[in-house]
């Protein structure tokens, strides 16, 4: 028959939740890890430039996936209720406007250097937590201290340029 895996691989896995928020203050994201030990850290995200729901959802997912791989996590399922994002990167579903398709390839770019990353959508109400995360940003809220707040001020990917090229050109943040 076939063996299970040891029981700690399985505690290795990470979550990861994500929500973006768009106000007229601007936009916004909001990411909750939690670790194998049920610990958790909260984000929030402001972007300083034009940016739609999307854009800001994939931003929140982008610049957390770098920091998992900072932090060294392995294995992480990511939680979102963004279908069209999920769509996009777990589907391989045509990305016919070229600033989404250059989210979806960082995606899959940073797909690489985990040993297992999985997305899934989940319904809003069990994404309560990163989506008042993202609200608080875009509300300039004061963010309690136990929240890592961070601002950015160019877009993570570039889209201008030649849309066709796998290799985005990496800026200072990366």
């Amino acid at each position: 028959g076939t063996q299970l895996p040891p029981p700690q691989i399985q505690h290795e896995c990470w979550t990861m939740y994500f929500d973006g928020s768009l106000m007229k203050t601007g936009a916004s994201a909001g990411v909750v890890f939690i670790s194998p030990l049920g610990v958790k850290m909260r984000y929030t995200i402001r972007l300083h430039f034009t940016a739609s729901n999307n854009t800001a959802e994939y931003e929140a997912l982008v610049n957390r996936l770098h920091i998992a791989i900072e932090l060294g996590i392995k294995r992480l399922e990511v939680r979102g209720d963004s279908r069209l994002i999920i769509d996009q990167v777990m589907k391989e579903s045509s990305c016919h406007d070229p600033k989404m398709d250059a989210y979806c390839k960082a995606v899959r770019r940073l797909e690489e250097k985990f040993d297992g990353l999985e997305l899934n959508q989940v319904l809003r109400k069990y994404n309560e937590a990163a989506d008042a995360l993202a609200k608080m940003a875009s509300e300039q809220a004061t963010v309690p201290p136990d929240v890592f707040a961070s601002d950015l001020y160019k877009p993570s990917v570039d889209y201008k340029g030649d849309v066709g090229s796998d290799e985005l050109p990496n800026g200072p943040s990366s």
